[in-house]
């Protein structure tokens, strides 16, 4: 299977039947994630204890790429510390920019690296990123995240 039948079949999948999808109680963190050019409007909550996310959720409308993407990264951040989250936040970042090589040796990606193909579509960046600018933004206590302007999390990195 190529890599683009291999992407397409995750998103569908994680579309379809995304993980870690709907309300969870008693958060410590949370963060509302808006990309304005194309819709995408959700919320990301996390329940860290110990420096550890014990839990996460994520609820909203989005596009299939977006709704994908924040399906994979609560899987993926699920029992890891908050250092290593951020760390996967920059590795994914710099993979769907292009600025990153994902077969790169020690890259914490893994199976996120499905994503990779998003960097030859350039409107669709900022799907795939939203949920992890969301994340970067609940962990650093900031209540809003969007993919544009002054509040975008990253700098305006990703544009």
């Amino acid at each position: 299977m190529d890599s683009k039948q291999l992407y397409q079949e995750v998103i569908l999948d994680h579309n379809r039947k995304p993980r870690n999808y709907g309300p969870l109680e008693g958060a410590t963190h949370e963060s509302e994630g808006l990309n304005p050019l194309c819709g995408d409007h959700i919320w990301l909550r996390l329940r860290v204890a110990d420096d550890r996310i014990d839990a996460v959720a994520f609820e909203g409308q989005s596009c299939a790429i977006c709704k994908a993407s924040a399906s994979m990264m609560t899987a993926s951040i699920k029992g890891r510390s908050v250092g290593e989250a951020e760390t996967l936040v920059t590795a994914f970042r710099g993979m769907v920019t292009g600025e990153m090589d994902p077969s790169t040796p020690g890259n914490p990606i893994g199976r996120l690296a499905v994503f990779s193909g998003v960097k030859d579509l350039p409107s669709r960046v900022k799907c795939a990123i939203l949920p992890w600018h969301t994340l970067h933004a609940a962990l650093g206590s900031q209540t809003v995240a969007t993919t544009e302007g002054a509040q975008d999390p990253m700098g305006g990195a990703a544009s």
